[in-house]
């Protein structure tokens, strides 16, 4: 395989065909982002379809709403036209959730329980409201709000879109950034660190997560990303340890929404130890290991794709009982990259099209080929790998490389070239992975050289899925 510079929008060439007409739907069903104007103090429904021929009551119209699921109850209110509105908002959710309307008004955010009284001025046109935080709107926190009798009946098109600035879902002025663009910024900055230190002898294993949504990552000098993290970096730290061993683990959220955490390394019940938790509170997760993996750990807040698509996952390695010693370990968790406004976060309308703009091992793009890897000739060397997702699958090589033992969730497929079947002589040329899937695969160099492990779905290649091991005797 040769090496091209080709930029990373070739990335939706893996959605071409009928793919890519599902996805001009949706986009088109879920058009909108998720920033609201806070506290505005606009009193009437501008910015909808507004009628002169209404006239106001001076009455008022009270309604009450609530939360179910990722909807308003009701979803759907009447107003008489020319009524003013007054709407009493009660969070009846396990999470928290806004109130914003076309016009700029807004709850701001409630926590569970919490209620707000919003004034929507006079009702003169049909219009609309949404839950701003990030997901929430397009996975259907949507209010209509219905004007009786008003002539015309309908509102704009820009209340549906929630107006100019909220149709921005590419970094604004500056797209996506190409594989150059990315490789040159990678270079200036430290690499995540992909070498894992062995498993060590403790049972009991404390680690202490936070969760935050405000750290600002670069890609190239001129795009950014706004990524949500578990202790400031995505993907949040690889915790490692041995069947048996017990996990402690203490989540505090110093976000600014609801957060929460799903250990696919423990089978406990979810109903607390994986409930959201607000800013400023802590949640105690403890769990056993009683099988081996590579396991995913996530955000499990609604809407999750939004969450994990942020940065916040990360794998937990329990090793299998009889993993012999290597070389070298690295581990590599593929992640999905779907941009949105520049220095924002990510775009809810790309995720729900599964359509990346960009892809990364351990959460930047190209990382490893401006930091290669390291190793030498005839060292065995353990890539321990995992597709986070949240939405494409991932199928792991290494050019010029081949796999002689592979251990796929849960056990050996291939153990120094053979197995139950073949006894010997085997190899891998690729590890497959769905979302959320993962194990290991070992090897060892015969040939100085450089060598390039990719994302064989060469389009997500093309889009950072791609490093570099440099071979030296």
């Amino acid at each position: 395989m040769s090496e091209e510079n080709t930029g990373p929008s070739r990335a939706a060439m893996v959605f071409t065909g009928l793919g890519a007409v599902v996805a001009l739907v949706l986009a088109s069903v879920l058009a909108g982002g998720s920033n609201a104007t806070q506290n505005s103090a606009v009193g009437n429904t501008s910015g909808v379809a507004s009628s002169t021929q209404v006239k106001e009551t001076g009455e008022t119209t009270h309604v009450e709403i609530g939360v179910q699921g990722m909807s308003f109850t009701p979803s759907v209110i009447h107003v008489p036209a020319g009524n003013r509105l007054h709407i009493t908002f009660t969070n009846t959710a396990e999470q928290r959730h806004d109130l914003v309307l076309a016009s700029g008004q807004t709850t701001g955010s409630l926590a569970p329980g919490a209620h707000a009284e919003l004034d929507a001025g006079v009702i003169t046109a049909n219009t609309e409201g949404w839950c701003s935080l990030p997901g929430h709107r397009e996975m259907g926190m949507t209010l209509s709000i219905v004007a009786d009798g008003a002539a015309g009946g309908s509102a704009s098109a820009d209340s549906h879109s929630g107006g100019a600035a909220h149709n921005h879902e590419v970094a604004t002025g500056t797209g996506i950034p190409t594989a150059d663009q990315l490789r040159a910024y990678a270079a200036k900055v430290d690499p995540y660190p992909a070498e894992v230190a062995p498993a060590s002898e403790e049972k009991d294993h404390y680690y202490t997560l936070v969760a935050r949504d405000d750290i600002v990552q670069n890609l190239s000098e001129d795009v950014s990303r706004t990524v949500w993290t578990f202790n400031g970096n995505t993907p949040a730290p690889t915790l490692r340890g041995k069947i048996g061993d017990t996990f402690h683990i203490t989540l505090k959220n110093e976000g600014t929404m609801g957060h929460s955490l799903d250990f696919h390394a423990g089978d406990i019940a979810p109903d607390e130890a994986m409930k959201t938790i607000d800013p400023g509170q802590t949640l105690e997760y403890t769990f056993t290991a009683k099988a081996a993996g590579i396991w995913m750990y996530h955000c499990s807040t609604h809407p999750m794709s939004m969450h994990i698509a942020n940065g916040m996952t990360g794998a937990v390695i329990i090793d299998p009982s009889d993993l012999r010693p290597v070389d070298h370990e690295y581990a590599m968790v593929a992640t999905e990259l779907y941009l949105g406004d520049n220095g924002g976060t990510a775009s809810a309308t790309k995720i729900a099209s599964m359509m990346p703009d960009l892809q990364a091992f351990n959460g930047r793009p190209f990382q490893y080929d401006a930091h290669p890897l390291k190793v030498k000739v005839g060292e065995r060397v353990r890539f321990w790998l995992m597709d986070s997702g949240p939405n494409t699958p991932m199928s792991f090589h290494i050019v010029g490389g081949q796999f002689d033992t592979v251990w796929d969730e849960g056990g050996y497929t291939l153990i120094d070239g053979g197995n139950a079947i073949s006894r010997g002589g085997g190899g891998s040329q690729t590890f497959p992975m769905l979302p959320a899937q993962g194990g290991f695969v070992e090897l060892s160099f015969k040939e100085p050289g450089t060598y390039t492990f990719v994302n064989h779905i060469m389009s997500l290649a093309e889009a950072g899925a791609h490093g570099k091991i440099e071979v030296t005797n």
